[in-house]
Order: structure tokens, then C-alpha cells, then sequence
């Protein structure tokens, strides 16, 4: 299958290529290498694609409806997997401008694309930042009111309501997902495994936000890309699905188990909690256990320890 993914020199999306050219697709890449984070690591990123085969690679702002169009009509891709987006609470309160054009008009764009071009299926990748302050848990699919409290969360949950209705006006199949704080091999550096990672390596102090009560469903990339997979199988007109762990672990729990995966114990700097952060993130993955045969099987200690084998190899280098 010829298969596009946006962002795809990205965390996610690297791991996402690899596996899609290791099954065999023909596989195209759009990436900007913005300095959201250094772009030195993503080049790293599509180092490691290359090793797993060739593949197409693009470098384009995902606004720029000319370039995207033109790309679209070279590659005839059967499917587009859309990770590509400006991510995070924080700086998008900062610039939510930013965040607004990105994620939003980023998205429009390569919707409208699918539909000139007759793409026949649109996998978006959402969050579960828009839940915001949710009244239970699990979050599940079908919770009627999603109060997202950050720019980007609201940003992700307008991508959804896009597809919606690109799907309905145009019959585009559309799969939205939401991911549920996903880690491991190659993050990005600004999420807190692999800063506090870093950090308690060095022997610096980490910020620690809050009381250490917060809770999130981390989910190990590699069952990631497989709920991905599954994902880009199935045949529907339009549905929404969480892709998350369903075990979430609290701050301190999660502290603990870097500190045992690296044999090092962290110093913390406490400071008060962080407007836009929600109390907890917890998937209820039902939905798509049933209808993506998604099953997360990689346990979060587990998933630490390869984390940190992958953090000391790049510390040998």
C-alpha cells in the first residue's frame, strides 16, 4: 500500500515508517524539521527510518496548500496517516496562534487535499488532552462533553470535528485517535521521561509540578503504531477511537520506576501545579480492543527499562 504519513521524522511517526516499510508499504514522509525541538533529532529519526528501507521524503509545511497538493498528486498515496502538529499544553498557551494555524488549517489542508485528490482513507492523529477536566473515568468515545483547558487540546479536538465533516459532506473514511501519552525509544525531549531521564542522569535537580498525585495512562510507542495499524485495517465512514494503556501511573510512581530502570536515585525541586494540566488522563480502550483488535501488552516498567537502555546507548555515542 502506498501510504503518506505527515510528521513522520517525528517520535511517533519515525517508529510508525519503520514498521510500515518492514511490512512491505510503499511509504512517503512530510515533515517541516521545525524547531519546536531540535532538528538534529529528527534527522536522527529519519536516519533510523532509512535503515529499515528507502522511502519518500518531503520536507513541507503542512499550511502550504500548493506544495501539499502538488505532493499528493506525485505520491497517490491510498492512505495518509496525519501526525503531523505543533504538540504540547504549555507552549500552546504561550502561542496558541501557533497552535491555531498548525493544527487546525495544517489539518484543513491535507483534508482538502484527500478529497480533490480521492484519497481513500484519512487516519488523524488526535489527543487525550481533549477530555480536559472529564467528569469520569474512563474516558470513553462516547462522553458528550469533552471540556478541553489548553489551546493545543482545543486545537486537536476542532481536527476531529473537521474530519467529521469531511467524512460526511465528501465520504472520506475518516479513523481519528486519541493518544494517551505515548513514551518510549526516541520521545521528544520536552515530555517528562525523557527530560527527567536526562536530568536524574546528570544528577540535576528535576521539576516536579503538583503534589506527584497526577495520574497518566502512558502507552509504549510500539503498541502505539500497532492500535496505527489496526487503524489504517479497518473500514468505516468516520470513528473515533482512544489508543492508551488503561493503567494509568501517578507522577511520583512513574518517578520511582526511571530511578529504578537507571540505578540513580532524583533530587526534586517541587513548584505549583502548571495551568492547562489536566489530574488525569485513563483510557477506555474497549472500544477499540473490539473493533482494531488493538491490545496493549507492553507493561510500564517494562517499557522504562527500554527506555532507558535506548537513553544509556545514546549516552555512549
Amino acid at each position: 500500500m502506498r501510504i503518506l504519513v505527515t510528521g513522520g521524522a517525528g517520535f511517533i511517526g519515525s517508529h510508525l515508517c519503520e514498521r510500515l516499510i518492514g511490512e512491505g508499504h510503499q511509504v512517503f514522509v512530510i515533515d517541516d524539521l521545525d524547531d519546536f525541538y531540535a532538528p538534529a533529532l529528527k534527522q536522527e529519526n529519519l536516519v533510523c527510518i532509512r535503515a529499515a528501507g528507502s522511502f519518500g521524503f518531503y520536507e513541507c509545511d503542512i499550511r502550504d496548500q500548493e506544495r501539499v497538493h502538488s505532493i499528493l498528486a506525485d505520491t497517490r498515496p491510498e492512505v495518509i496517516v496525519h501526525l503531523a502538529a505543533r504538540a504540547g499544553v504549555r507552549p500552546s498557551i504561550a502561542d496558541p496562534l501557533l497552535y491555531e494555524s498548525v493544527n487546525v488549517r495544517g489539518t484543513l489542508v491535507m483534508l482538502e487535499g484527500a478529497r480533490k485528490l480521492g484519497v481513500p482513507k484519512f487516519v488523524f492523529a488526535s489527543s487525550s488532552s481533549i477530555y480536559g477536566i472529564a467528569n469520569r473515568v474512563p474516558f470513553s468515545e462516547e462522553d458528550q462533553v469533552n471540556l478541553p483547558i489548553s489551546p493545543y487540546a482545543a486545537t486537536k479536538l476542532a481536527g476531529e470535528k473537521i474530519c467529521f465533516t469531511y467524512s460526511h459532506l465528501y465520504h472520506l473514511p475518516v479513523v481519528c485517535l486519541r493518544f494517551f501519552t505515548v513514551y518510549g525509544p526516541r520521545q521528544r525531549p520536552d515530555l517528562a521521561i525523557r527530560k527527567f531521564t536526562e536530568m536524574i542522569s546528570e544528577g540535576r535537580p528535576i521539576p516536579v509540578f503538583g503534589d506527584g498525585s497526577a495520574g497518566r495512562d502512558y502507552t509504549f510507542v510500539e503498541d502505539t503504531v500497532e492500535g496505527i495499524l489496526g487503524a489504517i485495517a479497518y473500514d468505516c465512514a468516520y470513528e473515533v477511537f482512544n489508543l492508551g494503556n488503561s493503567c494509568p501511573v501517578t507522577l511520583t510512581s512513574m518517578i520511582r520506576a526511571i530511578e529504578q530502570a537507571l540505578g540513580q536515585t532524583a533530587t526534586i525541586q517541587r513548584l505549583p501545579d502548571q495551568p492547562g494540566d489536566v489530574p488525569i488522563t485513563y483510557a477506555d480502550i474497549g472500544k477499540a480492543r473490539r473493533l482494531l483488535g488493538y491490545s496493549p501488552s507492553t507493561p510500564f516498567e517494562e517499557g522504562i527499562r527500554i527506555f532507558a537502555e535506548w537513553h544509556r546507548s545514546r549516552a555512549g555515542k
